[in-house]
C-alpha cells in the first residue's frame, strides 16, 4: 500500500507550528492533564434523484477546529469555526474551564508523526471528479431500477461523497494527519401491486474512489432494490412465537452491532451500564463465538488510518471463543480503566468529543456450510435483511427484519415481511448452535449513531443458527 505522508494537508487549516504550541500551552494553563487539538476540514458533495429528475445536487465545504481538556474524569471541549488565533485561544480557555489548578502546564514540543499504512489509496478521490460522472452513475442506477418491471412505480437514487481531512496535535506531542475519502450510492424503489406496496434498497460504497463502481456497477444496485420490491409484494406476515432462526450472512451483522458491539465499548463498561461491565475472561457466549472489531480493512466504510484522537488502530478481539476478550478503547477510557490503546475513539467532527465506537465489527466464520445449516433446521425462521432495532443496557433487543423466509424440512420455502425477532444479547450469543464459513460484511451504506454523534461503521458476520428466539408476526 501506499504510504500517507503525515503533513500534507496543513495548507487547509493556515495556522503556523507556534501557534499550535502556544493554543496547546493555554488549554493547559489551569492545570489540566492532557490537551488535543482536532483540525477538519471536510469536502461534502451529494446528489439525488427521484420523480425522472435530479432534484437536488450540493457541495459545501466545512472548517473548524476542537480543542479537548482532560483533567481526571472530566472532560473540557471548545470549538470554532473561525481559525482566527483570538476565536481559538477562547476555544482553549474554555475546555480549560474544566482544570481547576492554579498551576499551568507546558505541552511537549510537536513531534510530526509519520505511518507506514493506508487503509484507503483509492486512485482518485472522489471530490475531484466531475458532477458530469457522478450524474451519468446516479441515472444508470435510477433507469435500471424503474425498468426492471412495470410494478416499480416509484425510485430514488442518492450518491454522497466526502473527503475529510484531519490534523491531530497533542500535548504529549503527537502531530498527524489523515485524508479519508468516503462515498455512498443508493436505491430505493417502491414496487405496487393492486392496494400493495412494498420498497426495496440497495447500495454499495466504502472508503473508495469511482473505481469502485467498476465491480459493484450501479445497474446491478438499482436492480437488487428493484428484486427486492418486487419479493416484498409477494411476501406474508410470518407466523408468531419460539423457534430456530437462522441469519443470512453480512445483512445480519446489524444484530451483533447493535446487540453485542455497543455493549462492548468501553465506555459503558467503565460507567457499568453495560450488562458485560464485569463480565472479561467470562462465558458469555457459545464457544463457536468469536467477534472481532478491525478498523484496518482496506477500503472498508469504518476504517481509518488513524482515529479521532490519533491513535493507530488495532484489530481488536471482543469475545473469543465465547469468552468476553476485550473492550472497544478511546483515550479517556483507556487511562481510567488502566488498558491499552485500541484505537476506537472517534468522533462525527470538529464540534464532537471522540468517544469510543465500532468501525468494522464482525462475527468471525465458522466451520459449517450455509446448506448444512438451513438443512438441520426441520421448521423455522430466515431472517434476510433488517431494519435496524432497539437495544437497552440491560441486553433486551427488538429488531425488525425487513425480509426473510421461512424454513420448513431443511429448505428455504415462503417469502414473509415486517417480522420481529425478541430477546437479549447473552441469550443470543449462548443459544448459537452452528456458525457457517460463509463470511461477509453488508451493504456499504450504514451510519451508527451514539450519544447525537453519526459516523459511518459496516458489520457482518456467516451464516448463524440460533437454536430458539423469539419472533414476533401474525
Amino acid at each position: 500500500m501506499k504510504n500517507l505522508p503525515s503533513l500534507a494537508f496543513e495548507d487547509h487549516f493556515n495556522i503556523s507550528p507556534s501557534d499550535l504550541q502556544k493554543i496547546l500551552n493555554i488549554s493547559l494553563s489551569r492545570g489540566g492533564d492532557f490537551s488535543e487539538i482536532y483540525l477538519e476540514y471536510k469536502i461534502y458533495n451529494f446528489i439525488n434523484m427521484e420523480e425522472d429528475i435530479i432534484k437536488e445536487t450540493a457541495e459545501s465545504i466545512s472548517l473548524g477546529l476542537g480543542i479537548r481538556v482532560l483533567s481526571g474524569e472530566k472532560t473540557g471541549f471548545g470549538y470554532t469555526n473561525d481559525l482566527s488565533f483570538a476565536k481559538i485561544k477562547k476555544a482553549a480557555l474554555t475546555a480549560a474551564s474544566i482544570a481547576s489548578s492554579r498551576t499551568s502546564r507546558e505541552a511537549s514540543s510537536l513531534n510530526p508523526v509519520q505511518y507506514q499504512h493506508n487503509f484507503y489509496p483509492v486512485l482518485e478521490s472522489p471530490h475531484k471528479e466531475s458532477l458530469e460522472k457522478k450524474i451519468s452513475f446516479v441515472k444508470e442506477t435510477y433507469h435500471s431500477a424503474q425498468n426492471f418491471n412495470r410494478k416499480i412505480k416509484k425510485v430514488k437514487v442518492s450518491l454522497l461523497d466526502h473527503t475529510q481531512f484531519v490534523t491531530i496535535l497533542n500535548s504529549e506531542g503527537l502531530k498527524v494527519s489523515d485524508a479519508r475519502p468516503l462515498m455512498k450510492l443508493a436505491c430505493l424503489a417502491v414496487a405496487e401491486k393492486g392496494n400493495k406496496r412494498e420498497a426495496g434498497f440497495s447500495g454499495g460504497g466504502g472508503r473508495v474512489g469511482m473505481e469502485y463502481f467498476s465491480n459493484l456497477t450501479p445497474k446491478e444496485i438499482g436492480q437488487d432494490a428493484a428484486k427486492e420490491a418486487l419479493e416484498l409484494l409477494e411476501a406474508a406476515l410470518p407466523p408468531a412465537g419460539e423457534m430456530a432462526v437462522v441469519l443470512a450472512p453480512g445483512h445480519s451483522g446489524v444484530l451483533v452491532h447493535e446487540a453485542v458491539g455497543h455493549l462492548l465499548e468501553a465506555d459503558f463498561n467503565r460507567k457499568k451500564t453495560s450488562i458485560f461491565w464485569n463480565k472479561m475472561g467470562k462465558k458469555v457466549g457459545s464457544s463457536q463465538v468469536t467477534i472481532y472489531d478491525d478498523p484496518t480493512i482496506p477500503y472498508f466504510r469504518g476504517s481509518y488510518n488513524i482515529d479521532d484522537e490519533g491513535t493507530i488502530p488495532k484489530k481488536t478481539l471482543l469475545i473469543e471463543k465465547g469468552k468476553m476478550a476485550g473492550l472497544l478503547q478511546d483515550r479517556l477510557s483507556a487511562k481510567l480503566m488502566q488498558r491499552p490503546l485500541t484505537g476506537h475513539g472517534r468522533r462525527q467532527d470538529y464540534s464532537s468529543i471522540p468517544i469510543p465506537r465500532m468501525s468494522n465489527t464482525y462475527i468471525d466464520r465458522g466451520e459449517h456450510s450455509p446448506d448444512e445449516i438451513v438443512k438441520s433446521v426441520k421448521k423455522g425462521f430466515y431472517a434476510h435483511k433488517f431494519l435496524g432495532g432497539q437495544v437497552e443496557d440491560s441486553g433486551k433487543f427488538t429488531f425488525s427484519v425487513s425480509s426473510g423466509y421461512l424454513i420448513e424440512n431443511g429448505k428455504l420455502t415462503a417469502p414473509v415481511k415486517q417480522a420481529s425477532l425478541i430477546g437479549t444479547n447473552i441469550d443470543i450469543l449462548k443459544n448459537i448452535e452452528m456458525i457457517g464459513s460463509d463470511l461477509k460484511f453488508g451493504l456499504q451504506t450504514g451510519t451508527c449513531g451514539k450519544e447525537g454523534q453519526a459516523v459511518p461503521v459496516i458489520d457482518g458476520c456467516p451464516t448463524i443458527k440460533i437454536s430458539r428466539m423469539t419472533v414476533g408476526g401474525q
